[in-house]
């Protein structure tokens, strides 16, 4: 690690220039273009899992529209190798300006790309493909616009300068937001779930060339210039970062000391947030992406001020903090935005317990991802009906070879098994049992859909406002802090892997293992676990493991 020098007084004292202006402007506003790009899918995963995935059931549609979410999270690190090992050794203005033709151009084909109605089985993979490209180039964009904007900042200011750039994933998925809702007021909610959902993609084109103008008119950072002036440059990036212990072991720390948790608090504050709103409590889209909107409009200002509060106090303390806070109200956070947003729904998963009383021996795992598995046992049918209601229950272990019964408060109703029987047969006991749960369900007080009049709003706002403050701590400093980590001549690519392992693996495949969690067990809280674990465990990692660097010197020799 780089040597460790006092914060210079008056450095930390003066005014941002007007050159350190430009390189924050349009740095940020490239990434937050590309971030609009990447989110606009979580924000419509609902939709396109209709237009996509349309050959499934409704509940594997979902679950496999999130996986196809998820994979552009999973090959990130991929494309943190790639253009990390690009920008260490050509340079970071010509990297990520790479970097953003992908993303743009990926993101206009999802806008023109017939669906699964049209085209069958390549709707869905080409949809993948692209993005697998979009997760390529997120992961060479990151890395490149923190290093150049921290390698211009001086001495003292890295943490306000660069937490500039982490508002950026914020105001893309703000921005996304309030695209997808104008286009929804304009088209109406019938022609936006059939074609208006393409317009945001569509939009993507314009965003894309004021992005391309911005960043051909950029300098190259002076750190890497100096550099290469001196033909220090490294010939092998990916060699001196994760081939020599002194580096891996803290690519490693920096993955599970503080990536992993702030990766997972900010994925449960912004997108498990929206998907539990809509999903679980049952809120009409248009609401919840308002809410949301909202709650990010007045959170925002605080990665500013937990990556300037980094430069006096450190950056550790306060990420650490975030996690374990986070980690420690997470459960009571999402029991009260359930009693604000969906209050009948409270009432009556308290007054009217659901209970589902089978053989664990025939209960298999609720995930259907190819559409060809036919789920037969009498719990199955059971646990699939209430999932596709989004009925939260409790399993309890029932006598072997017993058909599963589904307990609502006092009544008491059988399910059934369809080996064997014939499709008409199937059919309509099918039906029929579908009727008597859903019939039961209204009967005790669980509702369709959540009642916009008896929501309270301000209470929803308030509390998603303290989710993504819990955002940012963990994401305001951290950026300051992977850039001191590393040296300049491999920096771009080793801050790049832990940052993208973390958040593309442990914080994109959160709503799809979250929900999975939930689909298995029955609680819709259940997949709060898996935010939470991870968490703790960062907490705990940090905080013996990982070293302050506020006061790295980034330009000291090695």
């Amino acid at each position: 690690m780089a040597a460790v020098l006092p914060t210079s007084g008056a450095a930390a004292a003066r005014p941002m220039t007007a050159e350190e202006k430009k390189v924050i402007f349009a740095s940020s506003l490239g990434t937050v273009f590309e971030w609009y790009d990447f989110y606009l899918y979580g924000s419509l995963a609902a939709i396109i899992a209709k237009q996509f995935f349309a050959g499934l059931d409704a509940g594997s549609a979902f679950i496999f529209a999130l996986l196809a979410f998820a994979a552009g999270f999973i090959v990130r690190p991929f494309g943190a190798i790639f253009f990390g090992r690009l920008g260490d050794m050509i340079g970071r203005k010509y990297t990520f300006l790479v970097t953003i033709l992908i993303m743009g151009l990926s993101t206009f084909i999802v806008g023109i790309l017939p669906n699964y109605a049209a085209i069958g089985v390549a709707a869905p993979v080409i949809l993948i493909g692209l993005r697998l490209l979009q997760g390529l180039a997120l992961g060479g964009e990151y890395g490149g616009a923190a290093t150049y904007v921290a390698e211009h900042a001086p001495h003292g200011k890295r943490g306000a300068y660069t937490s500039w750039i982490q508002t950026t994933a914020t105001l893309g998925l703000f921005l996304s937001l309030m695209v997808i809702l104008g286009t929804r007021t304009l088209v109406g909610e019938a022609a936006f779930a059939d074609w208006g959902w393409r317009v945001p993609f569509l939009v993507s084109i314009f965003l894309l060339a004021i992005s391309v103008w911005i960043r051909l008119s950029m300098n190259e950072s002076p750190a890497f210039k100096k550099m290469k002036e001196e033909g220090k440059t490294s010939k092998a990036p990916l060699t001196e970062s994760f081939g020599q212990w002194k580096n891996l072991k803290i690519v490693i720390l920096a993955l599970i000391g503080l990536t992993a948790g702030q990766a997972v608090v900010w994925y449960t504050g912004q997108f498990y947030a929206l998907f539990f709103l809509t999903q679980s409590l049952k809120v009409d889209g248009a609401t919840a992406n308002i809410m949301i909107a909202i709650s990010l409009l007045i959170g925002t200002p605080f990665f500013i001020v937990f990556g300037s509060l980094s430069d006096k106090i450190g950056r550790k303390p306060i990420i650490l903090a975030g996690c374990l806070i986070a980690a420690l109200t997470f459960f009571p956070l999402f029991k009260a935005l359930t009693e604000a947003a969906n209050p009948d729904l409270a009432a009556a998963q308290a007054k009217n317990k659901v209970l589902v009383h089978a053989d664990p021996a025939e209960c298999s795992f609720q995930f259907n991802p190819t559409g060809t598995v036919k789920f037969t046992s009498s719990c199955d049918i059971a646990k699939q009906v209430l999932a596709a209601g989004s009925v939260s229950y409790d399993n309890v272990a029932h006598a072997a070879g017993t058909p599963a019964t589904i307990t609502i408060g006092e009544t008491v109703i059988q399910s059934y098994s369809s080996k064997g029987l014939p499709p008409d047969e199937a059919k309509a006991k099918d039906a029929e049992f579908k009727k008597s749960v859903a019939e039961t369900l209204k009967a005790a007080g669980y509702p369709a859909k959540a009642d916009p009049a008896k929501m309270n709003k301000p209470l929803i706002v308030g509390i998603l406002v303290i989710l993504v403050i819990y955002v940012t701590m963990v994401y305001g400093p951290i950026a300051a802090m992977l850039v001191e980590m590393f040296p300049t001549r491999i920096r771009y690519t080793s801050m790049s892997l832990p940052y993208h392992i973390g958040n593309g693996w442990f914080g994109g495949l959160l709503p799809t293992t979250a929900f999975a969690i939930v689909a298995q067990t029955g609680n819709m809280y259940n997949g709060l676990w898996y935010p939470i674990i991870i968490a703790g465990i960062t907490f705990v990692v940090g905080l013996i493991f990982v070293r302050e660097t506020k006061d790295v010197d980034i330009y000291a020799k090695d």
